[in-house]
C-alpha cells in the first residue's frame, strides 16, 4: 500500500471517528434535553366584579373615575342627564301641591264669606217662616169662626209648610258651611294627596339614578361607554373589582384531586411577581361536567380522566396581583 493510501485512510478514520464523536453528543444532549420535566398545573387570578348600571335610560353626563383608580363604597362614579325625569318630576310635584290644595279645603271647611252668606240665607228663612206662621195662625182662627171659607186656611197652612222646610233647608246649609266636608270626602282628599306624594317619591328615586356610586371599595377594572352616549336601562356602564375577594382558579384532572380537597393548603408560585412563591387553601371543587374537556384513558385499561375546577384564596394578603395572572403548581 503506497504512503499515500495510508494517509488517505487515516484521514478517513479521524473523520468516522469525528463524526460518531458529533452523533453520539448530539443523541446525550437530546437525552438529557428531551427529559421530561416535573409536571405543572396553570391557575388563573381572578377577583369579583362588580358591574355598575343604572335602572333608567339616560345619557353620559360626566365621569368622576377614571379606568384604574381607586374608589372607596359610596363614592360617585358617573352622572347622567334624563330630560324626562326632571319633566316628569314637575308634573308629580305640581299633582301633589293641586291634591294639598284640595285636602286643605276639605279640613278647613267653608270660608268665612260662605259660612255668612249660609247664616244669613238661614235668618231670612227663619223671618219668612215666622210670618207665615202668623198668617196662618190668623187664617186658622178666621177659619173656625167660619169667617173665611176652608181653601183659605188651606192656602195659608200650604205656606206655612213650604216656610218651615225652607227654613229646616237654610239651616241645613248653614250647618254643613259650619262642618265643613263630610268624613268621605275628607278621606278621599287625604287619599288623593298620598298618592301624589306616592308618585313624586317615585320620580325622585328614579332621579336619585342619574347619580351612580360605588356599591364597593375596589379598582374600577373598565368603562364601556364614552361621554354624551346614550345607555339603556340596565345597560353595564362600567366594572368595579372588589380588591379585598381574590381566588385563584385551577382546572384540575382527577387523578389530583386527592391532593386539593377542600381545606388543603398548597405551595404555588406566580411567574409575573418574580416567581414569588404564595400559599394557597382549596375552598372550592366542582366537577366541570360532560362539557369540560376530557381524557380518555381506556385504551390502556384505565379509567376516563374528568376535569374538576378548583379554587384556592391565598393565606395571606399578595400586594401586585392582577386579574388574570397565571399561577403555577409544580408536580
Amino acid at each position: 500500500m503506497s504512503k499515500y493510501n495510508k494517509g488517505n485512510n487515516v484521514n478517513i478514520a479521524i473523520a468516522f471517528v469525528v463524526l460518531l464523536t458529533i452523533v453520539l453528543g448530539i443523541t446525550l444532549i437530546g437525552i438529557f434535553t428531551m427529559k421530561s420535566d416535573s409536571e405543572i398545573i396553570q391557575g388563573e387570578v381572578e377577583f369579583t366584579q362588580i358591574r355598575v348600571s343604572g335602572k333608567l335610560p339616560a345619557r353620559i353626563d360626566k365621569f368622576c373615575v377614571r379606568e384604574g383608580e381607586y374608589v372607596g363604597e359610596g363614592d360617585t362614579l358617573v352622572l347622567l342627564d334624563s330630560p324626562e325625569i326632571q319633566a316628569k318630576m314637575q308634573q308629580a310635584r305640581a299633582a301633589e301641591k293641586a291634591a294639598s290644595a284640595i285636602n286643605q279645603k276639605a279640613n278647613k271647611g267653608a270660608t268665612e264669606e260662605q259660612i255668612k252668606a249660609a247664616y244669613e240665607m238661614w235668618q231670612k228663612a227663619q223671618a219668612g217662616l215666622e210670618v207665615a206662621k202668623k198668617s196662618y195662625d190668623r187664617v186658622q182662627a178666621l177659619y173656625e169662626k167660619e169667617v173665611i171659607p176652608a181653601q183659605k186656611r188651606d192656602e195659608a197652612e200650604a205656606n206655612y209648610k213650604a216656610m218651615l222646610a225652607t227654613e229646616q233647608a237654610a239651616k241645613s246649609q248653614y250647618d254643613m258651611a259650619m262642618k265643613g266636608a263630610t268624613d268621605e270626602e275628607k278621606d278621599a282628599a287625604l287619599a288623593q294627596l298620598n298618592r301624589a306624594k306616592g308618585a313624586v317619591a317615585e320620580v325622585r328615586s328614579y332621579m336619585s339614578e342619574t347619580i351612580l356610586t360605588s356599591p364597593i371599595s375596589g379598582k374600577v377594572a373598565e368603562i364601556f361607554p364614552q361621554r354624551g352616549e346614550l345607555v339603556g336601562s340596565g345597560a353595564p356602564i362600567m366594572n368595579i373589582i372588589d380588591t379585598a375577594d381574590v381566588w385563584v382558579t385551577f382546572n384540575i384532572r382527577e387523578k389530583y384531586c386527592a391532593n386539593f380537597a377542600e381545606g388543603t393548603t398548597f405551595k404555588a408560585t406566580i411567574p409575573a411577581l418574580n416567581d414569588k412563591e404564595v400559599e394557597l387553601c382549596v375552598n372550592y371543587i366542582k366537577d366541570l361536567g360532560s362539557f369540560a374537556a376530557w381524557k380518555a384513558t381506556k385504551a390502556t385499561g384505565e379509567f376516563d380522566s374528568k376535569t374538576f375546577e378548583v379554587r384556592a384564596i391565598p393565606t395571606e394578603k399578595i400586594e401586585g396581583l392582577i386579574s388574570g395572572m397565571s399561577v403555577i403548581i409544580k408536580k
